[in-house]
């Protein structure tokens, strides 16, 4: 089982950069392939980007392809997102997710999630 916080989010000017960061509880944290989601009020949470558990590997939306990035430290039991030349439609609530064995983008594949952080992008 892991334990996930996220931290990081806050308000933004359009342009602007944030880092995300998400903790992990527990010792076995490399095992897990993680994702970020969003949801922005009266819509559904959408993928954002996944890395797998070596961090090897790793997939970003369209929507955020060369504005947002996706890295972890297994040393530090945390996954980052990057986030560059932030939009006002990047508003949301921003989760973190945790599987073992699967690094896709559909919510349903993911067992653990964090309380989610507040990112907002003014105009």
């Amino acid at each position: 089982q892991v334990h996930l916080v996220e931290s990081g989010g806050g308000l933004v000017q359009a342009g602007g950069s944030l880092r995300l960061s998400c903790a992990a509880s527990g010792r076995t944290f490399n095992r897990y392939d993680m994702g970020w989601f969003r949801q922005a009020p009266g819509k559904e949470r959408e993928f954002v980007a996944t890395i797998i558990w070596s961090g090897g590997v790793s997939y970003n939306a369209d929507s955020v392809k060369g504005r947002f990035t996706i890295s972890r430290d297994n040393a530090k039991n945390t996954v980052y997102l990057q986030m560059n030349s932030l939009k006002p439609e990047d508003t949301g609530v921003y989760y973190c997710a945790a599987a073992i064995g699967y690094s896709g983008t559909s919510i349903n594949g993911y067992e653990y999630w964090g309380q989610g952080t507040q990112v907002t992008v003014s105009s």
